[in-house]
């Protein structure tokens, strides 16, 4: 009996888990694609009626089953690691039927558009934590700068002298300033009536 015909080219097949509950109980869906083969045509035939159907199947339990044991932050953020996983689960599920798996990418991962909202107001709250956090620490190292430069300078007239003008220069290069300066200020410094 001569062995059917059938395509033993590379396939691709989308599959979908819609509305799964993750881990976490989140509901999300997700699209993806599998790039899969018939290894022995005849095999294939013989072991499952509708084996291109009995494949898509295969990839939609699996997807289902890998969603299910995973929470949400590691399916958006590990697709590489869902995907080999989800990858060996499939070819283990197709191998009797004479077919391998040569790899499985996620297209889309959906969530509930409310969760979106609240995932979005906690990275901002995150960042605008962070960055508080950031400036407070500057401003801690600003103070502390200050109070080493003022121990110096309490001991050093000329220090202190020398910090005035220049803060008094500073003061100065913008355009159209005018610095006020009191006259025990100007004695202090030296600097004559």
């Amino acid at each position: 009996m001569p062995a059917p015909s059938l395509d033993q080219r590379t396939i691709t097949t989308s599959f979908a888990a819609e509305q799964t509950l993750t881990s976490d109980t989140v509901p999300v869906n997700v699209d993806a694609v599998l790039f899969w083969m018939v290894r022995d045509a005849q095999k294939a035939a013989l072991e499952a009626q509708e084996y291109a159907q009995a494949v898509s199947w295969a990839a939609q339990t699996a997807l289902r089953d890998i969603i299910g044991r995973t929470d949400l932050t590691d399916l958006l953020r590990g697709r590489e690691k869902i995907e080999t996983q989800l990858q060996a689960l499939i070819d283990q599920r197709s191998n009797p039927w004479c077919v391998t798996v040569s790899s499985v990418e996620m297209r889309d991962v959906v969530i509930p558009v409310a969760l979106q909202d609240a995932m979005s107001r906690e990275a901002q709250a995150a960042r605008e934590k962070a960055a508080r956090i950031i400036l407070g620490e500057a401003e801690l190292a600003i103070a502390h700068s200050f109070a080493e430069a003022a121990k110096e300078d309490q001991n050093n007239p000329t220090a202190l002298h020398l910090r005035e003008m220049n803060m008094l220069d500073e003061g100065l290069k913008e355009k159209g300033a005018m610095m006020i300066i009191p006259s025990s200020a100007v004695e202090s410094m030296g600097m004559g009536a």
